[in-house]
């Protein structure tokens, strides 16, 4: 169900029950999320995996677990590299971080609701900044559009 408020000119909208959680789920457990990419980022793993959970338990009535769930997230960074973006007069003038993140979910009480999937975000960075300088600048940005993306993907029908 899709609700939008107007009030003086500005409207929201929010998504309500986009796929609700079957009453007899009432566990998840959210793996450590990997990092399999060639190049490492030692803060992407552990901060994504410690949002993600959050995420889960803030937003929903499950219940996290370190022993079997009803739920099972897991899943690993299968790419974080740097490609250039844009050119302005011969010289790069920005780069993209390019991060994929794979994604497994089981589902304990329905094995046809189980699937894997790739979720991948490109995240813009000046020419001038070296690639520690941008990491610095968009650790917080690649953590939440991501672990957003992750929830998505698992809690809503879309």
């Amino acid at each position: 169900m899709i609700a939008i408020f107007c009030f003086q000119g500005t409207c929201r909208y929010s998504l309500k029950d986009a796929a609700p959680i079957p009453p007899e789920i009432k566990t998840v457990k959210v793996f450590f999320i990997e990092n399999k990419a060639r190049y490492i980022n030692p803060q992407l793993s552990p901060k994504l995996t410690d949002k993600l959970r959050q995420k889960i338990v803030n937003q929903t009535r499950l219940s996290q677990t370190n022993d079997e769930a009803d739920y099972e997230i897991s899943g690993y960074v299968s790419d974080y590299s740097v490609s250039t973006s844009g050119i302005s007069q011969q010289q790069v003038a920005s780069n993209n971080l390019n991060v994929t993140v794979h994604i497994i979910f089981r589902n304990k009480k329905d094995d046809k609701k189980n699937f894997e999937t790739d979720i991948t975000r490109n995240f813009p960075f000046s020419a001038t900044k070296s690639l520690s300088q941008a990491e610095l600048d968009l650790n917080d940005q690649m953590v939440n559009n991501l672990s957003d993306e992750i929830f998505n993907r698992i809690f809503s029908n879309w």
